[in-house]
C-alpha cells in the first residue's frame, strides 16, 4: 500500500493575494490532517508572484499547530542561502514545539533568481555549491549537538536543546543530491515533478551507496509527483492548464499568479512554448482517481517507494482540496494511520 503526502507551494491564484494563499495552505493542510495523508511538507520561493511561502520553518508551526496526525516540515529548507546554526535553532524550536512531528528537508535549489540569491546574501557572496556538503555537515552536527573537536564551531549548541531532533531529509532532483543523502546517511526525496526522466536509477544508486547513521539506518525514499484528480480525466485536464501556463508565464519572467484555465487556454504560445506544453501534458499525472492512482502506482514500483508526495496546483481552490479528497478516498486512506517516523 502507497502512503500518500502533501507538498505544498502555496499558490498565488489570480485575482488573489498572497495572504489569501498562505490560508489556504492552513485550510488544505487541516483537510489533509482529517484525509489521511501522512506528511505536510511547505516548499520555499523567493520574489515570487505566483508562490507565497517564502518562510516554510513558519509557516511549519502554524500548520503543525491546527492539526494533530500528519508530520510538517520543510520542501525545503534552501540551505544556500542560510547559517546552518539558524537553520538547525529553527527547526529545535519547531521539535521542542511539536516533538516527534518534525520534518527537515533541505535542498541547494536557489529557489529563486541569482539577483533575489544575493539579496538573501545581504549583498555579500553566497556560498557556492562545492561548500554544499560542509554546510550540510555543520547542520547535521548542530542538530545532533555533536560539532567536532577542532572544528571552527565546536563547543556551540543549538537552542532549544533535547532529546530528540526533526527527521532529516535531503531534496533534490539530480545524483548529486541523492548520493550526499547516501554518504550522511539521510532520507532522500526525488522530485520527480521537476526532472522526470532518470529519477528511478537515482534513487536506486542512493540505496547502493547508502552509509547507515545515528538518524538513520537504513535508506529511505519518497518520490514528489505534481498530479491533479477529478471526476473525470477531462475535468483533471482542465484544471491542469493552470499549471502548465504558470509554468510557461514564469519561465518568460511573469510575475502573476495562477491563471484560470480559461485565461490560461486563451494565452498565445510560441512554437518553443507550445513544444514545452506537449512536454507537461506528457509527463504530468492528471486525471479521474483511477487513472492517477495506476500512474501513482505504477511510479511506486518503478522508484521502490512506498511513499508518495503530491503537490497539486490549481486556480480553483475547491478543485484544489477536491483534488486531495478524491485521491485519498480512491486509495482509503485512514487519518489514524497517518503518523509516521
Amino acid at each position: 500500500m502507497v502512503a500518500l503526502s502533501v507538498l505544498d507551494q502555496s499558490p498565488i491564484r489570480s485575482g488573489g493575494t498572497a495572504a489569501q494563499a498562505l490560508r489556504e495552505s492552513i485550510e488544505l493542510a487541516e483537510l489533509c490532517d482529517r484525509l489521511g495523508y501522512r506528511r505536510y511538507w511547505i516548499a520555499e520561493h523567493h520574489s515570487s508572484g505566483g508562490l507565497a511561502s517564502a518562510s516554510p520553518e513558519i509557516l511549519i508551526g502554524q500548520v503543525a499547530a491546527r492539526t494533530e496526525h500528519m508530520r510538517v516540515g520543510s520542501g525545503g529548507v534552501m540551505l544556500t542561502h542560510y547559517a546552518p546554526l539558524k537553520v538547525a535553532e529553527q527547526f529545535r524550536m519547531l521539535e521542542a514545539l511539536y516533538p516527534g512531528r518534525i520534518d527537515l528537508g533541505v535542498g541547494r535549489a536557489p529557489g529563486s533568481d541569482t539577483k533575489t540569491a544575493g539579496a538573501l546574501a545581504n549583498g555579500t557572496i553566497q556560498p557556492g555549491l562545492e561548500q554544499y556538503p560542509d554546510q550540510l555537515m555543520d547542520l547535521y552536527g548542530f542538530l545532533r549537538g555533536d560539532i567536532p573537536p577542532g572544528h571552527p564551531f565546536h563547543g556551540i549548541r543549538a537552542m532549544p536543546d533535547g532529546d530528540t531532533m526533526p527527521a532529516l531529509w535531503l531534496l533534490g532532483s539530480s545524483a548529486a543530491s541523492a548520493m550526499h543523502a547516501a554518504d550522511l546517511g539521510w532520507a532522500f526525496c526525488f522530485a520527480h515533478f521537476i526532472q522526470p526522466e532518470g529519477g528511478d536509477r537515482i534513487v536506486a544508486r542512493y540505496r547502493e551507496r547508502f552509509r547507515p547513521s545515528p538518524v538513520l539506518d537504513a535508506p529511505l525514499a519518497m518520490v514528489a509527483v505534481s498530479a491533479t484528480v477529478a471526476d473525470t480525466d477531462e475535468e483533471a485536464e482542465y484544471h491542469s492548464w493552470s499549471r502548465w501556463a504558470w509554468r510557461i508565464s514564469a519561465g518568460r519572467g511573469a510575475r502573476g499568479g495562477i491563471l484560470s484555465p480559461e485565461e490560461a487556454m486563451a494565452q498565445e504560445y510560441t512554437e518553443a512554448e507550445l513544444d514545452y506544453l506537449a512536454f507537461m501534458r506528457r509527463n504530468s499525472l492528471y486525471g479521474s482517481p483511477g487513472t492517477v492512482r495506476d500512474r501513482l502506482d505504477a511510479i511506486a514500483a518503478a522508484y521502490a517507494v512506498d511513499e508518495i508526495m503530491v503537490v497539486t496546483i490549481t486556480h480553483s481552490f475547491a478543485a484544489r482540496k477536491g483534488s486531495y479528497e478524491l485521491l485519498a478516498a480512491e486509495y482509503g486512506l485512514d487519518a489514524l494511520s497517518a503518523p509516521a517516523p
